[in-house]
């Protein structure tokens, strides 16, 4: 056991790579912003997980661990691990006697609606000892509980703030876990990389994080305006059959239900929109796709913050079937939908000639990787560098060859974190060659490690360039890694 005395008191962690979990760092009434948490009298066991957020069950990403553990509304807690401190059997601080080292912090993804940083999936021992760092895994409120837009009720985006409050918590303990508050770096994957850009736009966020790294963030679904939030409260409220007052006295499972209704009847055919979600001022632009890119890039240049983003060769395909086979759908329902997103149901030629021999869903699926994430990833790089700050960009192509979910949403992570016994039930490991899964993993951690330290992702034997024009240098992860240049070609010019 290893014992940290913080100022808010001490802390009894586990051992090996030091990990301390369930260590609250900020409380909140329900749909009230968060407030910084208050010295713990004695000492804390934090050798166990907090509860996540109240959530449904997960359909992309399903474990175990997620299905079986406690949800309560006092969720607000995040975990440390370290490679610094040695074990200690009594109870006493660990004398630090080494240079700070830099701090990743982890945002889960699960479409602002599921996920905990405490999922097994995102063991950061590996992460954590390779790379030299200490790593920070948090949850914040999701789903209604955390952004839901009714004025005088919830005002929204409570989940953004807990990030916040999250941050300011590092800024003044990390330091006691060997981490540099000065040196963070943002991991996010999915709607936690969304949180992130968010956060750019937010002044809350100013001086909280130096580095970002965002792995198949949903750039071309901005922040919802407003009336559309308002509408999607009443809807809500509808579903609850309560009054807007009476939301306090309903259950936190009376919530998910109504969540639950709310997000199926708004569903359509291929659509991954998110109801409950960032809310901005539409005034302001953040509610419009390539404004809020534009504002994203500005922020991350003038405040100096470099950025890495990420997206797979195919996001969407263990998304839109938890089997990995697309949804069955008829050849109208798909022309349209490719009519909805292009403007032209003649775009789906063009699908076609790119993926020789594949069924329209498929195509479906590559429309959708492109406009929601590569296309706009490059936008997002491009707006950056255009600004006089700096982004590299990667392609994420490996996959294991008897996996049906292909190169799909998570599957970088899966390398990054290195945990190949706990994505095995996700089933995007199946039939991984461990050599291969060995070989692209420490790569893409060499490289986070290399960003972390370093504010460059060039690591030995691994040269990354930046992103510019007129290249567009990616960096491929594949069983062959390297730079190529303009990965998306003539289909990028579709999202111009």
């Amino acid at each position: 056991m290893t014992v940290v005395r913080t100022s808010l008191g001490a802390l009894r962690g586990t051992t090996g790579v030091t990990q301390f979990h369930g260590i609250p760092y900020a409380t909140a009434d329900r749909f009230r912003p968060p407030v910084p948490v208050t010295a713990w009298p004695g000492g804390r066991d934090a050798r166990r997980d907090g509860p996540i957020a109240p959530q449904p069950p997960a359909r992309h990403l399903p474990t175990r661990d997620m299905a079986t553990a406690p949800q309560d509304e006092a969720c607000l807690t995040l975990s440390i691990a370290t490679p610094a401190m040695s074990p200690s059997s009594e109870p006493q601080s660990v004398a630090v006697e080494f240079s700070p080292r830099p701090v990743v912090v982890f945002i889960h993804g699960g479409g602002y609606e599921t996920g905990a940083g405490s999922c097994k999936l995102y063991d950061p021992a590996l992460l954590c000892a390779e790379c030299d760092v200490v790593v920070v895994r948090l949850n914040y409120r999701l789903g209604a509980l955390g952004f839901l837009y009714l004025p005088g009720v919830a005002e929204g985006n409570m989940g953004l703030l807990d990030i916040i409050a999250a941050l300011h918590w590092l800024q003044s303990h990390i330091a006691e876990f060997g981490g540099d508050a000065a040196n963070i770096t943002l991991v996010g994957h999915e709607a936690g990389a969304h949180a992130i850009l968010c956060l750019l736009t937010m002044w809350d966020s100013q001086g909280l994080f130096q580095r970002a790294f965002l792995a198949s963030c949903p750039i071309g679904i901005p922040p919802q305006s407003r009336d559309i939030a308002r509408e999607i409260a009443r809807q809500f409220c509808e579903a609850a059959g309560v009054n807007a007052t009476d939301l306090a006295k309903l259950s936190a499972p009376q919530i998910i239900a109504a969540q639950a209704k709310v997000g199926r009847d708004l569903h359509r055919f291929a659509d991954i929109a998110m109801p409950f979600m960032p809310v901005f001022d539409a005034l302001h632009g953040h509610t419009d796709a390539t404004l809020f890119t534009f504002a994203a890039a500005q922020s991350a240049a003038a405040r100096g913050i470099r950025m890495i983003i990420g997206t797979t060769r195919e996001e969407l395909h263990g998304i839109l079937s938890a089997d990995g086979t697309l949804l069955p759908a008829s050849p109208l329902a798909i022309a349209n939908r490719f009519t909805e997103i292009t403007g032209s149901a003649d775009t789906i030629t063009l699908y076609r000639h790119r993926r020789a021999g594949g069924e329209d869903c498929d195509l479906l699926g590559d429309l959708m990787t492109d406009h929601l994430f590569l296309f706009p990833a490059l936008a997002l790089a491009e707006a950056i560098t255009n600004a006089g700050g700096q982004a590299w960009v990667y392609q994420f192509d490996w996959s294991p060859r008897g996996s049906p979910l292909r190169a799909c949403q998570g599957i970088d992570l899966a390398c990054l974190f290195g945990t190949a016994s706990a994505w095995a039930e996700t089933h995007i490991l199946d039939d991984v060659d461990p050599t291969e899964f060995s070989s692209i993993g420490n790569a893409l951690r060499a490289a986070l490690g290399e960003f972390a330290h370093t504010d460059d992702p060039d690591a030995p034997g691994l040269p990354w360039p930046p992103y510019r024009l007129p290249g567009r240098l990616t960096m491929r992860f594949d069983t062959a890694l390297g730079p190529i240049g303009d990965p998306a070609g003539a289909n990028w010019r579709l999202g111009e």
